[in-house]
C-alpha cells in the first residue's frame, strides 16, 4: 500500500460515503475470529453491545487469518463501500488508511471516557494515535510467546509435561513411541513465523529481539545466537512432522485430544481449552519464553471504525468504541478468548492460571512491542513466507537464516 495510485484510491474513496438520517443503526463488525474460542468471545462483545445500546452487532466474520481477511476489508474501506467497525492488529496496518482520513477520530471518545488513565500499557493508546489524535480502541491484548501443553498426551508417554522448549526436546523420543506428536505445528505461514519470534525472544532474549527488529542490527541479525535459533526451527521441523495441520486452532485441538504434546501458539489458544472444557493446571500446561526469558509482546486487537457520513452509524460507531472498552466488556470478551484486557482496573483475581501468569508477566513490565509495531506489512509477510518454505521443504537453516538476515536488513 505505498504506491502513489494506491494513495489516491484511498483519498477518493472519503468522498463516496454519502450522508443519511440520524436513526439507531445496525451496525456491520467485520473481524477474523472465527475459530470456536474466538466466535464464543465475538457472541460475549455483540450481546454487551446490544445490551448497553439502541443498536443491532451485524456480524461480519471473515473466515480465515488476517492476511486473508485484511486485503478484503481494505479494499471495501477504499472501494467506498465501508463496514461500521473493523478489527486490525494494534501496529501499523491500518496507518495510510488514517492518513488517507478514512478512519473516524475518536479522540472525543477517549477523552469523556478517560482511556489514558486505565489502558495499561500505555503503547496500546499509543498505536492507535496519529499526531495527537487517537484512530481506534484497543480490545486486548495478546502476546505470542506461550507453549502449551496436553498434560494426558504427556501421561501417555510416561514422561513428565514440558515446561521448556529443552524438556520437550528431551521428551520427545518417548512421545514418538507412544504415538504422539510432539509439537502440534500449524504450517501457515503466520504460524511458523510466529514460532520463530517467539524463540528470538525466548532463546535471544529481550534485547537481542529488539536489536533484531527495532534496530535492525546487521551484527545481531548474523550472530551466533541467531543461528543457533534457526537451528532450533529446524529442530522445531522435526518434531512437528507427520501433523499435517493448517489451522491453528486444529492444532490446538490435537493437545485438547491429546494426541500431540505441544504448541507455541498465542494465549488465544486459551479460548479453545475453555470452550472445550478443559482446565488450565489440570488438563493443560503454559509458560512464557520456551524456558528463557518470560517477556510477552504486547501486541493484540483494535477496533477501527471507517468514516461514513450516516449519523445513525455514527453515534452507533462511538457506542461501541466505549462499549468494547468498558469493564463488562473487557471482562467478557477476554475471558471466552483467552486474551488479556486492556484495562488496568478490574478485577481479574478469578482468572485461571494461565492468564494469572499473563498479567504477572505485564505487571512486572516484562513486555516487548509486537512486530506489528516494529516491521512494515511486506517485511513480515517475507518472513511468513521463509518460514512456511522452510516448514514445507528441506531447506537449510545456514540458507534460511541468510535469507532472514537480508528481508529483515531490507527493511533500512
Amino acid at each position: 500500500m505505498q504506491t502513489t495510485s494506491m494513495r489516491r484510491l484511498l483519498a477518493g474513496a472519503a468522498l463516496t460515503m454519502m450522508p443519511a438520517a440520524t436513526m439507531a443503526a445496525d451496525l456491520e463488525v467485520t473481524h477474523w475470529w472465527t475459530s470456536g474460542g474466538e466466535a464464543a468471545a465475538v457472541q460475549e462483545l455483540a450481546r454487551i453491545f446490544e445490551e448497553q445500546t439502541d443498536h443491532n452487532w451485524v456480524d461480519g466474520a471473515i473466515a480465515g487469518s488476517g492476511s486473508t481477511a485484511r486485503p478484503i476489508m481494505v479494499s471495501r474501506i477504499i472501494g467506498g463501500d465501508p463496514m461500521g467497525a473493523t478489527q486490525f492488529n494494534h501496529g501499523l496496518q491500518a496507518q495510510e488508511l488514517v492518513e488517507a482520513g478514512l478512519m473516524q477520530d475518536l479522540t472525543e471518545v477517549a477523552e469523556a471516557n478517560g482511556w489514558a488513565d486505565f489502558i495499561n500499557p500505555p503503547s496500546l493508546l499509543e498505536a492507535c494515535t496519529l499526531d495527537g489524535r487517537i484512530y481506534c480502541a484497543p480490545i486486548n491484548i495478546h502476546s505470542p510467546q506461550w507453549m502449551w501443553t496436553s498434560h494426558a498426551a504427556f501421561e501417555a508417554a510416561g514422561v513428565e509435561p514440558a515446561t521448556t522448549w529443552e524438556e520437550l526436546k528431551a521428551a520427545a523420543p518417548a512421545l514418538r513411541n507412544a504415538g504422539i506428536l510432539p509439537l502440534a505445528q500449524g504450517m501457515q505461514g503466520w504460524q511458523t513465523s510466529l514460532l520463530l519470534n517467539a524463540m528470538i525472544s525466548g532463546i535471544g532474549g529481550a534485547d537481542f529481539y529488539l536489536s533484531a527488529y527495532q534496530a535492525r542490527d546487521e551484527e545481531t541479525l548474523r550472530s551466533d545466537t541467531m543461528r543457533q535459533i534457526w537451528e532450533e526451527l529446524a529442530i522445531a521441523r522435526e518434531l512437528s512432522q507427520g501433523g499435517n495441520l493448517s489451522d491453528w486452532n486444529m492444532a490446538t485441538n490435537r493437545l485438547i485430544e491429546g494426541t500431540a504434546a505441544a504448541q507455541v501458539m498465542g494465549d488465544w489458544a486459551q479460548g479453545e481449552f475453555a470452550l472445550a472444557g478443559q482446565s488450565a493446571g489440570s488438563d493443560y500446561g503454559c509458560n512464557i519464553g520456551l524456558g528463557g526469558e518470560p517477556y510477552i509482546a504486547t501486541g493484540g486487537d483494535a477496533i477501527y471504525f471507517p468514516v461514513n457520513r450516516d449519523e445513525g452509524v455514527s453515534e452507533a460507531q462511538r457506542a461501541l468504541a466505549e462499549v468494547i472498552t468498558g469493564p463488562e466488556a473487557q471482562v467478557a470478551f477476554n475471558a471466552a478468548k483467552g486474551s488479556l484486557p486492556i484495562r488496568g482496573d478490574i478485577d481479574l483475581t478469578e482468572v485461571n492460571a494461565c492468564t494469572q501468569l499473563g498479567l504477572e508477566t505485564l505487571a512486572a513490565g516484562n513486555t516487548i512491542p509486537s512486530i506489528d509495531m516494529m516491521l512494515s506489512s511486506d517485511t513480515r509477510g517475507q518472513i511468513e513466507d521463509l518460514t512456511a518454505e522452510f516448514f514445507g521443504s528441506d531447506l537449510g537453516a545456514e540458507d534460511a537464516h541468510e535469507r532472514h538476515v537480508r528481508i529483515v536488513m531490507s527493511e533500512m
